[in-house]
Parts: C-alpha cells; sequence; structure tokens
C-alpha cells in the first residue's frame, strides 16, 4: 500500500512541476492524472487482494 501512496505522491509532483500557467501543458494535464489513477487503482488492487488472501 505504501508503493500506492508514493504513486499517488509523484503523479502530485508531475502536476505541479508543470511550467504551463495553471498546470495546462501536458504534465498537468495527461501525464500527472494518467499516474495519480494509476496509483489509486494500485490502491485499491492492494486494499482487494489483501482482504481476499486473509479469508
Amino acid at each position: 500500500m505504501l508503493i500506492g501512496i508514493a504513486i499517488i505522491v509523484v503523479g502530485f509532483i508531475i502536476i505541479g512541476l508543470d511550467s504551463e500557467p495553471h498546470g495546462f501543458g501536458f504534465m498537468g494535464l495527461t501525464l500527472g492524472p494518467l499516474v495519480t489513477l494509476f496509483g489509486f487503482i494500485f490502491e485499491f488492487y492492494a486494499i482487494f487482494s489483501k482482504s481476499k488472501s486473509e479469508e
């Protein structure tokens, strides 16, 4: 789960590093949100796979 949190944080950092005003560049609109979404998907997978293995 810590890996998923780290991926989410990296996604937000990528969004913040965009050089365009208000984050309207490629990194702010495309790359950062995709990395963040992947982090949330990774988190859901980690949560559900852990609960399955405990049964």
